[in-house]
């Protein structure tokens, strides 16, 4: 990590805090439509519960190929911004595109446009927060790059339900909204992320990094093969969703829901980051898969309303447990050089994983019911924990 002093803002490196601020603003785009297109989908356009899993599962498993090559170009060119501004760009750009859209292939043009634009920015980004922080704060700080995301994920819902609200259920009108905090992220970006330049490498390391696991330690290895088998049973959020409707929940209440989810995600990030860089990283995420698996297989039982809340509630603290710990303990295995690389390998297969989850999740449900389906998830999410628990413990290393 460059070593020379860093700006703060309000006691943050101000890397991160920008980077905080554009993800709270695209979130805030992204969830005025994500808690209400499942059932744009079901309830507009009369779309299967199969086929929303097709849509979600195609368009996440291209935006990981992207990842993947997202984090090879970042090391390979050792900047991180422009994959970022062109990524950014994309997604915030395209999504309000879904007011125009009357069938679900043109629903899933304008995802896959989307996930594109995520595929590209997303692990530049997490390189970029790995290289800007030691690991004694690298918890905190992509513990504060979810919160933002969250709390803007939190706010998305509430200003879709004042548009419906005030719309009279217009879709379309909440589609067009969600340009305007997503152009103010990419103005963000542009003009206030200043990235520093990377030591260049010494001249017997400037080989191409290759999207492999060639070189890289068996921790890490061992660690994203874990992770890929918990995303597996890992689906879209969107069925989530479907299945508060399916218990009986109104669907004005939904992005409430979502809501809980969210602030519950954004409140306990940033302390259970702080967690993780003194505990260390595996028990927050050994955790994180035994609350995932206790969630899905709630959802697969409940039979009330009621409990649609606690078990958003519980979903954000999953959520908290393990999506920025997980890419900071990637980051913590590997030297600066190859982060970029490791953190894209993760991010994509992972990513990856979505096609099969949300297919076959669709599949389940629609042909054995929603237990079936999260009851597959849940067991998992056990098996991972389990097999986590069972690697040896890491020997971290840190070369910045």
């Amino acid at each position: 990590m460059d070593q020379t002093p860093q700006h703060r803002l309000f006691g943050m490196n101000r890397i991160i805090f920008v980077i905080g601020l554009v993800s709270f603003l695209t979130d805030l785009s992204s969830q005025m439509i994500v808690p209400i297109l499942p059932l744009y989908l079901t309830t507009v356009l009369h779309v299967q519960v199969a086929t929303v899993g097709v849509i979600e599962g195609i368009a996440e498993s291209i935006a990981s190929i992207l990842k993947w090559l997202s984090g090879w170009a970042s090391d390979r060119y050792g900047k991180s911004k422009p994959l970022m501004v062109a990524g950014y760009a994309l997604s915030n750009l395209v999504k309000p595109l879904f007011a125009l859209s009357t069938t679900w292939g043109q629903i899933l043009a304008i995802r896959l446009a989307d996930r594109f634009g995520k595929g590209v920015r997303s692990t530049a980004r997490d390189t970029l927060l790995a290289n800007s922080t030691s690991k004694e704060e690298r918890g905190r700080a992509f513990g504060f790059r979810r919160s933002m995301d969250a709390l803007g994920a939190a706010i998305g819902p509430l200003v879709a339900v004042g548009i419906l609200g005030w719309s009279g259920g217009n879709y379309q009108v909440v589609f067009w909204a969600s340009a305007v905090p997503g152009i103010l992220a990419v103005l963000l970006l542009i003009f206030f992320l200043k990235e520093r330049s990377r030591e260049k490498l010494p001249s017997t390391r400037r080989t191409l990094p290759k999207i492999t696991f060639k070189n890289m330690n068996t921790r890490v290895i061992g660690f994203t093969l874990i992770a890929t088998l918990f995303s597996i049973g890992n689906f879209s959020d969107a069925f989530l969703v479907l299945r508060a409707q399916d218990v009986g929940m109104a669907i004005a209440l939904i992005p409430l829901a979502y809501l809980t989810f969210n602030l519950t995600s954004s409140l306990f990030s940033v302390p259970l980051g702080i967690l993780s860089d003194r505990l260390g990283r595996k028990p927050l995420i050994v955790s994180g898969y035994l609350i995932f698996a206790a969630i899905y297989l709630g959802f697969g039982l409940v039979k009330s309303v009621g409990w649609i809340w606690v078990l958003f509630v519980l979903y954000g603290l999953y959520y908290a447990a393990t999506e920025g710990i997980q890419k900071a303990y990637i980051a913590d295995l590997v030297p600066e050089e190859q982060r970029g690389t490791a953190l894209g390998t993760f991010n994509a297969l992972t990513g990856m994983a979505a096609l099969p989850a949300s297919v076959l999740a669709g599949l389940f449900w629609q042909n054995f019911g929603p237990l079936v389906a999260f009851g597959s998830s849940s067991l998992l999410a056990v098996l991972a924990a389990i097999l986590l628990l069972m690697q040896k413990d890491d020997r971290q290393v840190e070369k910045s």
